[in-house]
Order: C-alpha cells, then structure tokens, then sequence
C-alpha cells in the first residue's frame, strides 16, 4: 500500500494519492488582493494544474468543500464556478462560511478526486 505526495512542503502536501483517490490540501488565492471572481479563477486553475499532476481532471472530481469568508459572495463565486465545472459532472459540493488563515483570503478549496 503506496501514498504518493505531491508539492511536499515542511508542514503540508498539496496532494496526497492513495488507492486511486486524490485527497487535496485547501487551495487558496496566490493574489489575495484580487475580488471573490478573481481568487476563485486562481484556486480552479490550481486544482485543474494539480489534477493534471496526478492523472485526473475535473470530471474526475468525487466531493468538494468550499469556503467562503462571507457567504455573501458565494453568487459572485458560483458564477464562476458554473463556468469551470464539468459539464454533466458537478461534484457533490459543500460550500460554507468560515474564517479563513489569511484575512485577505475570500475561497479556499478542499477536494477529493479520482485517478485513472
């Protein structure tokens, strides 16, 4: 039984692979100066770069949970979202209101993907 880590840092892995199943780290914004569409745009193009890493894709996708530091931006964030998502595919998906590590963070994505 094999855990494959992908991006191992000092305190966390962005992914971990075992079984077939991806388990990803919380992705955030690397411009946290940037509004609820432009932080989501950054955090989905991390995961589809990661997901890509590890042999899967957004399709692939089996839960995810998102957080929002205001739930007041969850239309502004779906908008993008609905952009981004597999077609056919959306994922079971929690989305909810926390407060986030860095106070300039409005998403973080937490996610569960299968791999080919």
């Amino acid at each position: 039984m094999s855990i494959q880590r992908i991006k191992v840092g000092p305190r966390l892995s962005k992914v971990a692979v075992h079984s077939q199943v991806a388990y990803f780290a919380g992705q955030v914004p690397q411009d946290p100066d940037a509004g609820i569409e432009g932080q989501t745009q950054q955090v989905l193009a991390q995961i589809d770069g990661l997901l890509k890493e590890v042999g899967s894709d957004k399709a692939m996708i089996l839960q995810c949970q998102i957080f929002l530091s205001d739930i007041k931006n969850m239309d502004a964030m779906n908008v993008v979202w609905d952009r981004w998502v597999a077609p056919g595919n959306s994922p079971p998906r929690a989305t909810v209101e926390a407060r986030l590590a860095n106070p300039k963070w409005l998403i973080e994505i937490v996610l569960s993907a299968a791999v080919a």
